[in-house]
């Protein structure tokens, strides 16, 4: 069963980037644990997936409490970057998704909304070419506080030229969820309609 959206009954959308448009989870563990093992640490994936709705730093902040230190972060995120970006071109589109984006494409105003930092929702939206969809990207250099907050939401509202009860979001974290509630939009999560493999 399909995501049906009824035209008339809404002034925007607005789409999280990872395990929302695109199936990135393994790639971005993948390049964290590169981080990560520059400095002799590790995480397990069984711990790490549950919170891919995060920032990075409050992954970190997280990291950091189970340790009971602190790491690294700007040297890890360095590496992590450097990394992620070097694996792109596994990158794939979640299409039940994409596929709305495509459909709405130059109908009603499109924002991406992401806890991810610029440099990698901008990749990850360019490789699976999804990118000119969309009018603009939020990210976390954006706003001071990161999902379950609703501020990356309230500012792709703003920037759309939206009322924030107009917008519809789509989202795949427990965190991007409240925070889209918190705004005050409509949202559904795609995980009614899409599970990553693992």
């Amino acid at each position: 069963m399909g995501i049906s959206l009824v035209e008339g009954t809404f002034e925007g959308l607005i789409f999280d980037c990872d395990g929302t448009l695109v199936d990135t989870a393994p790639a971005h563990l993948q390049a964290l644990l590169v981080g990560l093992d520059a400095h002799g640490l590790t995480m397990a994936k069984e711990w790490y997936y549950p919170r891919g709705g995060l920032t990075p730093d409050a992954l970190m902040d997280d990291y950091e409490a189970l340790l009971g230190k602190p790491v690294p972060r700007d040297d890890i995120f360095a590496r992590y970057t450097v990394a992620f970006q070097a694996g792109l071109e596994q990158l794939r589109e979640v299409t039940v998704i994409a596929e709305i984006a495509r459909e709405w494409h130059g109908r009603v105003p499109m924002v991406v909304a992401s806890n991810g930092r610029r440099e990698n929702v901008e990749a990850s939206l360019t490789v699976t070419k999804l990118r000119s969809l969309f009018d603009c990207i939020v990210a976390a250099e954006d706003v001071q506080r990161g999902k379950p907050a609703p501020d990356v939401f309230l500012e792709a509202a703003r920037r759309m030229g939206a009322t924030a009860a107009a917008c519809v979001v789509f989202e795949d974290s427990d965190e991007g969820l409240e925070g889209a509630h918190s705004a005050g939009m409509r949202a559904i999560d795609i995980r009614e309609y899409f599970m990553p493999q693992r």
